[in-house]
């Protein structure tokens, strides 16, 4: 199974976590140019090696309007609301699982700054969590887990760090009680380093990827990625990731069942559609038929058992239902990877799963369909183009 292993001895940011994605990617120069593209045009990310205490890694930079961001440098952040960062998040030309994923991880930041600050979640102001710098070590992790595609992410325990840290309500404990919060449910540990080591971004994008936390299992490593913070300690800062195989294709999922038979098309889309951007991994109906032979809707939910909690109370908090079944299942998967193939209408990301003696390609959805509308062809047609180039680049 294709696992990504992230150390977290030396805690977890943003963009240590994006450089060191960066480094186990097959093309980092032309991932970098797709995500620049994505982002505002007043926003660009570069990438340069360094060394922490004799370890080389990659440094990852957010430069807007011509300066480099970062409340490390002490920039100033204007307050967002989480209204803008979704409007933000919408007009980002990305694939529909990006923008799920990276809309997912602002909505638990601002969830925990809710229940910190004691106020609606639509009354709370981001300051360094709604800064451009930010969105783009989001933007960036997403696409890079796109990209990557691994079967499973686990991670170690989190080194929080110690002390105080200093942010726009002034100092606050470590960890922030933001980070606190959003790490719940994580084993996360303090240690006689002074500083804050996780930060409220890196704790969301571990809460939302990380499905499961503890020593590294048997991992057959096939590449390794360091990436550099802009802290200097007595231990090197630096955030490890590896690659590899773990020798079990079998993955344990979680199928949450209900029954309904009192709601309308319209609020069961929308419960589908919470689902889905909390990290369901499926959520799908069927029609059935209930008691006093009235025709009914069964809905189901597939999900990982660290995320249970969550979707049980998004399915008790959207629907009618007033009980949930619970099946856990073995699951066995293909290994997945995704290449981009440039043509004269722009990339298009191809999509391959492998194994069990099986192999098979298949362009991806969105691109195909942006082609057909620009071109005023056909989907079919469209394929049909993209596989051709596919076909003389080979």
């Amino acid at each position: 199974m294709r696992t990504i292993y992230i150390d977290c001895s030396m805690g977890a940011a943003g963009d240590m976590l994006m450089a060191a994605l960066l480094e186990l990617h097959p093309d980092p120069e032309a991932f970098l140019q797709r995500l620049n593209t994505a982002l505002p045009e007043n926003v660009t990310v570069t990438a340069e090696q360094g060394v922490k205490r004799g370890i080389s890694g990659t440094r990852v930079h957010v430069v807007i309007d011509g300066e480099e961001e970062g409340h490390e440098h002490g920039c100033h952040h204007p307050q967002t609301n989480i209204q803008q960062i979704y409007a933000k998040i919408g007009a980002l030309p990305v694939s529909e699982a990006v923008r799920r994923n990276t809309t997912a991880i602002y909505e638990r930041i601002a969830r925990a700054e809710s229940q910190v600050h004691g106020r609606p979640m639509e009354n709370i102001h981001l300051h360094e969590l709604g800064s451009l710098d930010a969105l783009a070590d989001v933007l960036g992790v997403c696409l890079l887990m796109e990209e990557l595609a691994p079967e499973k992410v686990l991670a170690s325990p989190v080194h929080v760090g110690s002390g105080t840290v200093r942010c726009a309500h002034g100092l606050l404990p470590v960890p922030a009680p933001a980070t606190e919060l959003l790490l719940h449910g994580i084993p996360m540990y303090s240690g006689q380093i002074q500083g804050e080591l996780c930060t409220p971004t890196g704790a969301a994008l571990l809460a939302h990827f990380v499905q499961d936390f503890g020593p590294m299992p048997a991992l057959r490593v096939e590449k390794s990625g360091y990436g550099l913070g802009t802290k200097d300690f007595e231990t090197a800062n630096v955030l490890r990731v590896l690659l590899g195989e773990t020798g079990q294709r079998q993955d344990r999922v979680l199928e949450l069942v209900c029954n309904l038979d009192d709601m309308t098309p319209e609020a069961l889309g929308f419960v589908q559609e919470e689902l889905m951007a909390r990290g369901a991994l499926d959520a799908y109906t069927t029609h059935i038929g209930m008691k006093k032979n009235r025709p009914g809707i069964m809905l189901t939910c597939m999900c990982r058992e660290a995320q249970r909690e969550d979707m049980l109370q998004c399915l008790f908090h959207n629907t009618s239902t007033l009980g949930v079944r619970e099946y856990v299942c073995d699951r066995y998967t293909l290994q997945r990877s995704q290449r981009t193939v440039e043509t004269a209408y722009g990339p298009v990301r191809v999509k391959r799963a492998e194994g069990w003696g099986v192999c098979r390609e298949k362009p991806e959805y969105e691109d195909l369909a942006r082609i057909a509308r620009e071109q005023g062809i056909s989907l079919k047609e469209a394929e049909a183009l993209v596989k051709k180039v596919d076909d003389e680049n080979a």
